[in-house]
């Protein structure tokens, strides 16, 4: 028996990277560390701009990385453990984390800013050109 699903149609030719994409994304629990996203008015209006803070203290810049992979936005974090330091108690842990977000076509990374315990990824999708391209039709009689 064979499993349906909304990319089964077949008008939506092309799609089943998407699917996989959505499923990866249902299986997702993590809430480390936790952020927002907020919509950024753009300056000519046309374009959308969006900003991801993630909230990283204790991270220092070198211990971030900030990437790109095929259509993910991908966001690391590795501490060290520093063992030179005695704790007597230990409340804030040293723990690594991967955080991705899966973009849309056309979305593109143009800044990323630690503040205050704060990582800021600025995200924009330029308004997308319409393309018309008229497909010769051959004849074969």
């Amino acid at each position: 028996m064979s499993r349906m699903t909304p990319f089964s149609s077949p008008l939506l030719l092309g799609f089943d990277a998407m699917e996989k994409t959505l499923e990866r994304l249902a299986k997702t629990g993590d809430s480390y560390p936790p952020y927002n996203i907020e919509r950024l008015n753009g300056a000519d209006g046309a374009s959308q701009r969006l900003r991801i803070t993630l909230a990283v203290a204790g991270f220092a810049e070198s211990d971030l990385e900030v990437t790109t992979e095929e259509n993910q936005l991908v966001v690391r974090g590795r501490q060290s453990d520093d063992t030179e330091r005695e704790f007597l108690h230990r409340g804030i842990a040293a723990r690594q984390f991967q955080r991705c977000f899966v973009l849309a076509d056309g979305m593109r990374v143009t800044a990323a800013e630690l503040k205050n315990g704060l990582l800021a990824i600025d995200l924009d999708r330029p308004e997308a050109q319409r393309l018309v391209q008229k497909i010769n039709i051959s004849v074969k009689d």
